[in-house]
Parts: structure tokens; C-alpha cells; sequence
């Protein structure tokens, strides 16, 4: 039995996040190579299917089982939580920096508190307002609103605010999947989630299989390492293995060491991460007042990921929180950037 030890936990997850934040700036690489993004999303799921689904069968094979009450929050989960939040992470950072498409789609937080009260009928607490404030006022001041709408590309900036709300509804179902009914661990959620995320991309995406003819070229590395190349097929590998599998990994073992709220917490360090590799590689500067609203918008989302109360009205603390003050109802288990896919796809 592992010994919990936040420090540790803080390490994994603080990890996690810098994985996350490069591969948000691969990405950027594949895609400028003339990979779609549509195509880039599925290579990521089949890929991920495969990694995730070797890793539950070496581990524990019995995972692998599903019952057939499970299959619409699975396939819920994989189709709004993993592939909507791929794909559409991946045509805002096509349009879009890659630090505004993650401060996008990491109003997700906000979104799950906004859930939180109005739907769930949970008590939130007061800063969750505050926390509104200050994202939408960091928001306005990464996007330079006084400048003109014209200076940003208005579909990369619908899919970046829709990612988030794909991200709100993975964690949502998410949490649902690991904490009520039949429980499943994060590991298979993940696996299974992935798997019905790449069955619907296989069967809607308009060529879906052409990225994996460009899979043998060579491609820019973009920005700073603009003279460097490298195949495509190695970047599309770094996507899947350390920006994606690794990653969720850190995360899964971080729940070991600490409470998913705070996991969540620390996991808000991706887009300033994000923001800065991408200043240092893609080169893509920011002024002063976006560097402002940058760090506005991470303490807003900050707050508002510990906004949601430990139960709804009338309901008793949960008797499995290992942390005290920690929520009951918490950010899934596992739950990843997905981003980044998360993002986060990615």
C-alpha cells in the first residue's frame, strides 16, 4: 500500500502539466505539416486506444469487462469528453496561439462550478463569483477586446470557449463514471472512453485516414528550432506517449498521493506553461497587458476549481474524502487535459 504524500503528488501532477504544455506546441508542429486537425484527433485516439488498452490488459486484464448499464455514460464520455475535446482543441490552436486556445478552454473550471450551482443545486461558495470576474477580465485582456474582434479568428475562438465545455462535461460525466454506481477505476474509464471516441471519429470524420499518409514526410519544428525537421511520424509517437499517455499516468498516480481538487489545482499550471514553451520555441510573444491577463485568468480559474462545496443542500459530507476540506463532489479521478487532448485533446 503506497503511503500518500502530497509532495510527491505536487510533483506528479505539477509534471503532467509540463507534459501537456509541450505537446501543445507539437501539435502546432504536426498540423502545420498539413495534417488536419480532424485527422490529427483521430491518430491521437487510436493511438492512445492501443497504448491504454495494452497498459489494462498487462495490469489487470478483468478492467477490460464492461456491463451493458455502463455503455451510455461510456460512450457519452468518450464522444463529448474525449473526442469533442480533441478535435476541437486542436482547430483553436490551428487558429489561434496556443496560450489563448488553452486560457480558452480552461473556463472549463468556471463551467463546472456555474453546473455546480445552478443544475446540481450544490451551495457554491462566494468566490466562485469573484472567480468569474477575474477569468472573464483576464480573458478580455489576453484578447485585447479594445483592439477590434477583427484581430482574432472568430471559429478558432468558438472552439476553443466550446472545448471548454466539452472539458466541463468530461469531468462531469467523469466524476459521475468514478464516484456513483458501478465505480469504475480511471485507468479502464480512460481506456473505454477512448475507444468509443475513436469508433465516432472513425465513422464522421471526412478523411480520417489521410494523415496517416503524410506520416513519412518531414516537417518544420516551427519558431525557434525553425531549421530543425524531424518525420511526422515521430511527432505524431511524442503526441500519443508523453503527451498523452504519460501524462494521464502522472495524473492517476498524483490521485494516490492527494485529493482530485488538488490535483486540479496544480494542474492549472498548463497554460502558463503552455504560454511560456511557446514563447520560448513557437516564438509567439505576448504583450504586457496579455501577460497581465494571463495571470488573471489562472487565478480565477484557480478559484473557482476549489469553489465547489463539499456537498448540495441537505446532502452529508462524503466519508471518503482523504483530504480535509476537499469536496465530495471533486473533478473526476484521472481526469486529464485531456487537451489536451487537453487537450487540453490537449
Amino acid at each position: 500500500m503506497t503511503t500518500p504524500s502530497p509532495r510527491r503528488g505536487t510533483a506528479y501532477i505539477a509534471a503532467a502539466a509540463g507534459f501537456f504544455a509541450i505537446n501543445a506546441s507539437v501539435s502546432k508542429a504536426v498540423l502545420e505539416s498539413g495534417v488536419t486537425p480532424e485527422q490529427l484527433t483521430v491518430m491521437r485516439s487510436i493511438g492512445a486506444t492501443i497504448v491504454l488498452g495494452i497498459v489494462v490488459a498487462v495490469v489487470d486484464r478483468r478492467r477490460l469487462r464492461i456491463r451493458w448499464s455502463e455503455i451510455p455514460q461510456l460512450v457519452a464520455y468518450g464522444v463529448v469528453g474525449i473526442a469533442l475535446v480533441q478535435w476541437l482543441y486542436f482547430v483553436a490552436i490551428d487558429r489561434l496561439s496556443v496560450s489563448l486556445a488553452l486560457l480558452l478552454e480552461f473556463t472549463a473550471p468556471v463551467l463546472v462550478a456555474l453546473w455546480a450551482r445552478f443544475a446540481l443545486g450544490e451551495a457554491v461558495r462566494a468566490r466562485v463569483w469573484a472567480a468569474l470576474v477575474l477569468a472573464l477580465a483576464g480573458l478580455a485582456m489576453v484578447a485585447q477586446v479594445w483592439s477590434g474582434f477583427g484581430t482574432l479568428d472568430v471559429l478558432g475562438v468558438a472552439a476553443g470557449l466550446a472545448a471548454a465545455v466539452s472539458l466541463a462535461a468530461y469531468w462531469l460525466i467523469g466524476e459521475r463514471a468514478v464516484t456513483k454506481g458501478a465505480v469504475r477505476d480511471p485507468i479502464s474509464l480512460t481506456f473505454w472512453g477512448f475507444v468509443f471516441a475513436s469508433i465516432v471519429l472513425l465513422a464522421v470524420m471526412p478523411d480520417r485516414f489521410g494523415g496517416f499518409t503524410r506520416l513519412d514526410q518531414d516537417t518544420s519544428l516551427l519558431g525557434a528550432l525553425d531549421t530543425w525537421r524531424a518525420p511526422v511520424w515521430v511527432l505524431v509517437v511524442v503526441v500519443v506517449t508523453l503527451g498523452t499517455v504519460t501524462p494521464f499516468v502522472l495524473e492517476v498516480t498524483a490521485l494516490r498521493h492527494m485529493s482530485a481538487t488538488r490535483v486540479g489545482l496544480v494542474a492549472m499550471l498548463e497554460p502558463v506553461l503552455a504560454t511560456i514553451v511557446a514563447w520560448l520555441w513557437l516564438e509567439q510573444v505576448l504583450s504586457t497587458w496579455q501577460a497581465i491577463g494571463v495571470g488573471v485568468v489562472v487565478l480565477g480559474l484557480c478559484l473557482a476549481q476549489t469553489a465547489r462545496t463539499s456537498a448540495g443542500p441537505g446532502l452529508p459530507p462524503s466519508p471518503n474524502n482523504g483530504d480535509q476540506g476537499t469536496p465530495a463532489h471533486s473533478p473526476a479521478p484521472g481526469a486529464m487535459h485531456p487537451h489536451d487532448m487537453r487537450a487540453e485533446i490537449p
